[in-house]
């Protein structure tokens, strides 16, 4: 079995985003690990090593020469992974489209808020199969991790940085038609992806806190053009060395303790008697309910 955070004296950091994130200066790799979960195969191996003095964990969201589309991506896999790792931190690296005017390709978006339209739902949690829980998920981003990164974020000269907005998750893998995007620009919506809703989710059941750099690319289909992958790949390249010098300032400036509220999610969301669980999903979950279970001895269920 993993070591879980609980055995670990300061908490990993889980960066998840594309492989050239790796190059980051200052980052000292130490190994690359293959990481077994019961939900599969995770997008790729682990890359490890310290920044800064702690331990990091990067894992390319769509494997290494970006080889997944959205709905080919394990969620369950990755976050089960960097959880089993001793991450409770996890910054996400994404590229976006954007629904407002003020939201430029080549700016910044920290959203603080999400709306589900996929259709893999069932996928995006670990619990079930005897084990019900419901997590609260009215603030689905780690407010003091966002505003690490913004903090971060504003480091960085001629970027224009947006702390807060509403992320649409749509299933692609194909782009917005333009009544989808006309119909969620009039419903308020602030910016478009196919990835990063699903991982905020199970990072709030696995006790992680996580915030997310959104990397406007495009301006989706309803402006002027439509939305290629030569544009997408062009601004996202411009950006991904602007993302590592953000990610190298936010690292030094995260606890050394994992005691946000986000770390203690699971207080009042698992229904399920403790007796009543059975012990082939415990053992399935065990790097998010061993810890759990350890500090909550005398808890019985909701």
């Amino acid at each position: 079995m993993e070591q879980h955070q609980d055995d670990q004296e300061i908490p990993s950091i889980g960066i998840i985003g594309g492989s050239g994130l790796y190059e980051m200066e200052g980052f000292v790799q130490s190994e690359e690990r293959t990481v077994k979960t019961p939900f599969g195969h995770p997008s790729d191996m682990l890359v490890g090593g310290m920044v800064s003095g702690r331990q990091v964990w990067f894992l390319p969201r769509h494997g290494r020469g970006h080889g997944l589309l959205p709905h080919e991506i394990n969620h369950r896999a990755n976050i089960w992974a960097l959880r089993s790792l001793g991450v409770r931190w996890i910054i996400c690296v994404t590229a976006v489209g954007s629904l407002r005017e003020k939201y430029a390709p080549r700016s910044l978006v920290l959203p603080d808020q999400y709306y589900d339209r996929t259709s893999r739902r069932d996928q995006h949690t670990f619990f079930g199969s005897g084990i019900a829980a419901h997590i609260s998920f009215g603030e689905p981003v780690s407010c003091g991790l966002r505003e690490i990164l913004a903090e971060a974020s504003r480091a960085e000269p001629d970027l224009q940085v947006f702390n807060g907005g509403t992320y649409v998750n749509m299933d692609g893998p194909a782009f917005s038609t333009r009544a989808e995007s006309d119909a969620n620009r009039q419903l308020g919506f602030d910016v478009i992806g196919m990835t990063n809703l699903p991982e905020a989710k199970l990072a709030r059941e696995a006790e992680i806190a996580l915030s997310t750099l959104c990397m406007v690319t495009d301006y989706d289909c309803w402006k002027d053009e439509e939305v290629s992958v030569d544009t997408v790949l062009s601004h996202l390249h411009a950006n991904s060395i602007m993302a590592q010098k953000i990610i190298g300032r936010a690292i030094p400036l995260l606890p050394k303790e994992a005691n946000w509220p986000e770390h203690r999610a699971l207080d009042s969301a698992v229904i399920t008697r403790r007796e009543l669980w059975p012990a082939e999903t415990l053992e399935k979950l065990s790097p998010i309910l061993t810890p759990f279970v350890k500090r909550t001895p005398d808890w019985e269920g909701n």
